[in-house]
C-alpha cells in the first residue's frame, strides 16, 4: 500500500521549491539541480508534486500575488487607492516582493512559449485583475470601465515592479505608481 504524502514536509518543501525558483528562475527549470540544492532528489519532488509542470503549478499558484484578500471589502474610491497603494507596497517592499521576478518571468516567457507558460500567465493575469475589477464595480463603475481601470491597475503596477527592479530608482518609481493608480481610481467618467 503506498504512503500518502505527509502534508507539512509537502508545505516545507514547497516553500523550498519557491525560494529557489524566485532565485533561480523558471525558465531552465531542471528538477535534478533543484533537488539537490533542496537536499533531496528528483523522486521526492515528482512524489509531491507529479512532474515538472505540477511543480511549477503550484509553485506559482503558491507564490502570486494575493489581490482577492487587499481589494475584498473596498467600496470607495478612497478605498480603491489605498488598496493599489497596499499591493504596490505588497509587491515592492513586502509579503510578495520575491514573488514578482518569478510573475515577470513567467509572464514573458508566455509571450514565446505560450504551450508551457501561456495557461500559467493567463490564471496570473485573471486572479489579479478579477478582484480589483470587483472593486471597481461596488464603487459605481461600469463593468467596462471597471476591466480597463483594473487592467490599468494591474499593468501599470506590472511594468513599474520591472522598472524598479531594473533601475533601482525607487523614488521615482513610487511617485510614478501613485500617480497611476489616482489617474485608475479618480477619473469621474462613470
Amino acid at each position: 500500500m503506498p504512503r500518502t504524502p505527509d502534508p507539512v514536509k509537502r508545505e516545507d518543501l514547497l516553500a523550498a521549491v519557491v525560494e529557489y525558483l524566485e532565485s533561480h528562475g523558471v525558465n531552465d527549470l531542471s528538477l535534478a539541480p533543484m533537488a539537490e540544492a533542496l537536499g533531496t532528489s528528483k523522486r521526492m519532488l515528482l512524489y509531491y508534486f507529479g512532474d515538472r509542470r505540477g511543480l511549477l503549478e503550484q509553485a506559482l499558484d503558491a507564490s502570486r500575488p494575493k489581490a482577492g484578500n487587499i481589494f475584498r471589502d473596498v467600496t470607495t474610491a478612497d478605498g480603491l487607492e489605498r488598496a493599489s497603494m497596499t499591493l504596490w507596497r505588497a509587491l515592492t517592499r513586502g509579503e510578495q516582493q520575491r514573488s514578482v521576478r518569478m510573475l515577470l518571468q513567467v509572464l514573458s516567457l508566455a509571450t514565446t512559449e505560450p504551450d508551457t507558460y501561456g495557461d500559467f500567465a493567463k490564471t496570473a493575469i485573471a486572479l489579479m485583475l478579477d478582484p480589483i475589477t470587483a472593486a471597481f464595480r461596488s464603487t459605481g463603475f461600469t463593468a467596462k470601465d471597471s476591466a480597463a481601470r483594473a487592467t490599468l491597475i494591474v499593468s501599470g503596477l506590472r511594468g513599474l515592479c520591472q522598472d524598479l527592479l531594473i533601475s533601482g530608482d525607487r523614488a521615482r518609481v513610487d511617485t510614478a505608481a501613485r500617480l497611476m493608480i489616482n489617474a485608475a481610481v479618480r477619473t469621474v467618467d462613470r
